[in-house]
């Protein structure tokens, strides 16, 4: 009997989750699983995976300067009767689809804004049948600083959920690095590494520098930056490909145009390529943000980095990642309150004498799928909740934080 799996992910600002849990919904189909992505965020051109449904509910966004309050793709403000619409959407989905596994991406440690969904979904998952309810999450979580919301997520995770999937390296960053109550969980915590991209074949794009910044919604000053340390850099005679990605504002890609046109022929400007990992294997070094997806891509690349993380707004996600990593050796970090193509040009040199590092486990999406798939199993066989130390997975995911 052909197992089901009804995967949910909400991006608001960026697409990394999109990206990260598209990864996973692939890899449950080719794995066997019966697949549908429920996705909420604005449309952004998901390749279609063989084996993957994708349902679409009606878009909803927030902006970076209000990341609570839900808007339509038009700026109009998401509604009750809005909110009840796209309830009542997810849920006929669940009862379509029937799925014997549940993902649910980042809540409830984060997406607290659709919990209006979220728990009916949950709660009539765990009604019909649903064997297997997980909450998938990065590997770095946003720090909250309001009081009681840790305990209010441990105590949801606690009742509702039958295990976490922590996608990232518990060496490099446990989850009680940026979740101290992790040790309150009784679901068992697994770590799946990086959700990455397999790996890369390079194309023959003769760019020796990558310059991206994910969606492009808050990455003008990074590429702005980046541009205009090219003359000043190790790399002032190479070819340079400058991803502004599809969110940057018009105006702001205006400006590039304009930058990378005084540099000649040396910069190629596009919003995207197809296949961001192919470009940073011939590519020499990376500059970019730390989004998650981005990271994995880098990594997967083998190529030196430059990481300059998103911070404004009191984000501290992309920090963490970026200093963890820096610490590491694997990149050269350039806070974003120190961009300036002086800056960029030195952190370039010094990404560059970096010793090369041994590659990390970037195949998330692959052990993800194999946890979930055995801990369905598991559950066949047992009437009660996943043991908290299931599984004994020596090679996936293995410890509790």
């Amino acid at each position: 009997m052909t197992v089901g799996a009804l995967v949910y992910v909400q991006h608001l600002l960026g697409i990394g989750h999109l990206a990260r849990v598209g990864r996973i919904a692939h890899h449950l189909a080719a794995a066997g699983a019966r697949t549908t992505l429920v996705q909420g965020g604005t449309p952004a051109g998901m390749t279609r995976a063989e084996g993957v449904d994708i349902v679409q509910l009606t878009p909803v966004r927030v902006s970076s300067e209000d990341m609570s309050t839900l808007l339509h793709d038009d700026g109009a403000v998401f509604t009750d009767a809005d909110r009840a619409m796209r309830r009542d959407h997810l849920l006929a989905t669940l009862d379509a689809v029937r799925p014997d596994i549940l993902i649910v991406e980042a809540y409830p440690f984060g997406r607290r804004q659709m919990r209006f969904e979220l728990l009916p979904l949950i709660t009539e998952a765990r009604r019909i049948g649903t064997r297997v309810i997980a909450c998938s999450i990065r590997d770095i979580l946003q720090e909250n600083r309001r009081p009681g919301r840790a305990e209010e997520t441990v105590q949801i995770v606690n009742r509702h959920f039958d295990m976490v999937l922590v996608h990232g390296d518990e060496e490099l960053t446990p989850l009680s690095m940026t979740f101290p109550l992790a040790g309150q969980l009784i679901p068992p915590v697994q770590y799946t590494g990086l959700v990455g991209p397999p790996p890369p074949r390079p194309v023959r794009s003769g760019h020796a520098v990558v310059v991206s910044a994910g969606g492009g919604v808050v990455g003008a000053r990074l590429l702005e930056a980046a541009i205009g340390a090219r003359a000043q850099s190790i790399f002032a005679a190479s070819r340079w490909l400058v991803l502004a990605g599809p969110n940057l504002p018009e105006a702001d890609f205006g400006r590039l145009q304009s930058l990378a046109a005084e540099g000649g022929d040396g910069v190629t400007l596009l919003r995207s390529v197809p296949d961001l990992p192919a470009h940073l294997a011939a590519a020499r070094l990376s500059i970019s943000q730390a989004g998650y997806n981005t990271v994995a891509d880098v990594l997967a690349s083998g190529c030196a980095a430059v990481l300059s993380p998103f911070a404004a707004g009191g984000e501290t996600e992309q920090t963490m990642r970026a200093e963890a990593l820096g610490a590491a050796g694997r990149a050269a970090v350039l806070n974003e309150d120190d961009l300036s193509p002086q800056r960029v040009a030195a952190a370039m040199a010094a990404a560059m004498a970096l010793p090369k590092a041994a590659p990390m486990m970037l195949d998330g999406g692959a052990r993800t799928a194999a946890i979930l798939l055995e801990a369905l199993d598991h559950r066949k066989t047992h009437d009660s909740r996943i043991d908290p130390t299931f599984p004994a997975l020596s090679d996936r995911g293995r410890r509790r934080t």
